[in-house]
């Protein structure tokens, strides 16, 4: 399989970190809960004189400095993903509507979730790195030696238990995003997944194939001609 072009990954880097953005502002604008990450921003941006994407930015920074004791190696991917959410987010909250009725909150909510699924599984499928907080998660696994699910889980219920008591939102948004996202990008990763730099087609002259050596030949008398 031809791998694809550098410029193809970029471009499916940054689509997935800007729509990852705006999924975050639709959740927000819902007011029905938001991821534990969000809730964390959000109760943050309720307590500090930045922009909820400023907060996403700053703390997405601060994460990514943790990797350094986990001997983490961040991509292009990584940085980016760092910044341009963070913008997007904010661009999100400025130009999508707030809606007040309930149904409506309810449609951006879920519209929000599913956005969220495809927007992961395309920046994942780029290869170009993690995000700073799946960073932080291999980093603690490898140093640890504890389960992926068990330090998902503590992160996750650590960050989500910080950013209520903030005053973040939490609620039925909450719920279906911890049941959603998984199975989400589950679906979708597979569709996006770019594959891996194609091995060259052609053997180095120093390593011919099994195929390609000649046997020696026999000498009449029954021999092995010399070569």
């Amino acid at each position: 399989m031809i791998s694809p072009h550098p410029a193809r990954r970029l471009g499916q880097l940054f689509a997935g970190l800007v729509l990852f953005g705006l999924s975050m502002a639709m959740m927000v604008h819902s007011g029905l809960g938001l991821s534990p990450w969000d809730a964390l921003h959000d109760g943050l941006n309720r307590n500090l004189p930045l922009s909820f994407g400023t907060v996403v930015i700053a703390l997405g920074a601060v994460v990514l400095l943790a990797w350094i004791p986990l001997r983490q190696r961040p991509g292009i991917g990584t940085v980016c993903n760092v910044v341009v959410v963070g913008l997007a987010t904010d661009l999100g909250l400025a130009v999508l509507p707030a809606p007040d009725h309930l149904a409506w909150r309810i449609v951006l909510l879920v519209l929000g979730v599913a956005l969220n699924g495809l927007a992961t599984a395309a920046y994942i499928g780029a290869g170009l790195g993690p995000g700073p907080r799946d960073g932080l998660m291999t980093g603690l696994v490898a140093c640890t030696g504890l389960s992926v699910r068990l330090v998902r889980t503590t992160i996750e219920v650590s960050v989500l238990a910080v950013g209520w008591l903030l005053g973040g939102v939490v609620g039925v948004g909450t719920a279906l995003y911890a049941f959603g996202i998984g199975p989400l990008v589950h679906e979708l990763l597979p569709r996006l997944q770019m594959p891996e730099p194609s091995r060259p087609l052609v053997r180095p002259a120093s390593a011919p194939s099994a195929a390609g050596r000649r046997r020696p030949a026999r000498s009449r008398a029954g021999g092995r001609r010399p070569w």
